[in-house]
């Protein structure tokens, strides 16, 4: 009989140490070391030992691997689809993590309850009939999704084999224990003990699983860092509970881009698709203020045109205030520095504040235009006309530098109606007959006569 094995692990980063010690080397935290058993003396496939492997690994050559695409299952989301690179992949792994209250479970729930394929919804946090009455607000018709209250993973595989589910979606991995390990559950031991016997069961089946996983304090997922790195596909979903709409994004995929960006917007019955994401990020207003600037972004695959707002005022003590929401401070300061240096416009002793709307944080330079338009409208107290809108970039000299793929941020202006757009002159433009006016600029002087 193989000999009961303890170790000791940090609590808060995962580390292993070999002895008990009060400070974590690796994250300099206090009393975070516990001691866990991580082996049990007879330890079983997550199947009957007797099973045998559907598939058995051999070694091939390069030339001899299949490249042909597996289909992927669609999940009749179109912004879930999008996020994940156009929908799940057959014996993958995917993590969903996000802030308490934001959504997770409804998000999957909806999503299972939509599909035509057999799904099975494992929940170690609520009851049957908790799902049940939040599945009657949300698609209470659908024939295919089974429910399952249960935390033990010997329990769910034993389900999962009489079942034989397309889909299985875990909420959450924090609640899973397993018997191989005797410490509680949420621990980092049975955190990935529980996702190792996950990925071994789709590996082997090509069923994909779906996790919920809880979030620290710090906006980590909690758990050891390695689970992230386990699992194929890591989503965030993120949003303000006092606001409806909800952001999704990728923050690790193995099959797609971890650009792309999902928006719903949260209701009674459940999630809606933002399918123009562009009417939540601008504001509805008649007259028209100044400080707004309105941008021409990208995420992804996917155009988003975005409000910049700016409020610049004398400061009231001795050192100006710099603050930014939505859009790196650092560079807020450097776009300050080229205006007073380049375009002689004294904001060394005025507050300037800075609000991307809609709550989404935007690292695309393409925006520098815009932010430069709107605190230059705030600080004369000019207004920039609503159907103008910008994409560029502003480098130290003053200079108005290109951006990628800016035909396709001309022809969204197009689509939602914007009549002037002002770019770099060196992007190379090959539109014809745009009903858009394409306005070429080459140093911040032009804009500046543009808006003032």
């Amino acid at each position: 009989m193989a000999k009961v094995k303890t170790t000791f692990f940090c609590q808060n980063c995962g580390t292993q140490f070999a002895k008990w010690q009060g400070q974590c080397t690796a994250c300099k935290e206090w009393n975070t070391i516990v001691e866990e058993l991580v082996q049990k003396p007879e330890k079983s496939d997550w199947k009957t030992p007797t099973t045998v492997s559907k598939r058995a690994a051999v070694p091939l050559l390069v030339s001899e691997i299949d490249t042909s695409k597996e289909p992927r299952l669609n999940t009749f989301d179109g912004e879930l689809n999008r996020v994940l690179g156009g929908g799940i992949v057959p014996g993958s792994l995917t993590l969903l993590g996000g802030e308490p209250g934001i959504g997770k479970s409804t998000l999957l729930l909806q999503v299972s309850l939509g599909l035509p394929y057999k799904t099975l919804y494992v929940s170690g946090e609520e009851s049957q009939k908790q799902i049940k009455m939040r599945a009657e607000r949300v698609n209470p018709n659908n024939s295919n999704c089974y429910i399952l209250t249960e935390t033990k993973t010997q329990n769910i595989f034993k389900q999962i084999e009489a079942l034989e589910p397309d889909i299985v979606i875990i909420d959450s991995i924090q609640t899973l224990h397993s018997d191989y390990i005797e410490s509680s559950s949420g621990s980092i031991s049975q955190i990935k003990e529980c996702t190792t016997e996950l990925i071994k069961f789709a590996k082997e089946t090509a069923t994909p699983v779906l996790l919920i996983g809880h979030i620290t304090k710090d906006g980590n997922i909690a758990g050891p860092k390695i689970l992230e790195h386990m699992v194929d596909t890591v989503l965030q979903f993120e949003g303000d509970r006092n606001h409806v709409f909800r952001i999704l994004r990728a923050h690790k995929n193995r099959f797609g881009s971890t650009n792309e960006l999902g928006i719903y917007e949260m209701q009674g019955s459940g999630l809606r698709e933002v399918s123009n994401p562009s009417e939540i990020l601008i504001s509805k207003k008649d007259e028209e203020l100044s400080g707004n600037a309105i941008a021409a972004t990208l995420e992804g695959m996917r155009p988003l045109m975005i409000e910049v707002q700016a409020l610049v005022s004398t400061a009231v003590y001795g050192t100006p205030q710099r603050s930014a929401t939505g859009f790196n401070a650092k560079r807020l300061n450097m776009l300050l520095a080229v205006l007073e240096k380049r375009a002689g416009f004294r904001l060394g002793a005025k507050d300037v504040f800075l609000n991307i709307t809609g709550g989404i944080t935007v690292d695309d330079p393409a925006i520098d235009l815009a932010v430069v338009a709107s605190i230059l409208s705030s600080n004369e107290d000019v207004s920039i006309p609503k159907d103008y809108c910008f994409a560029a970039e502003v480098g130290l000299s003053g200079e108005i530098r290109p951006v990628q793929r800016v035909e396709q941020r001309i022809l969204e202006a197009e689509k939602l109606g914007f009549a002037t757009i002002f770019v770099s002159k060196y992007n190379k433009i090959s539109l014809q007959n745009t009903a858009i006016k394409i306005q070429l600029i080459s140093k911040m002087e032009d804009l500046v006569d543009f808006l003032v």
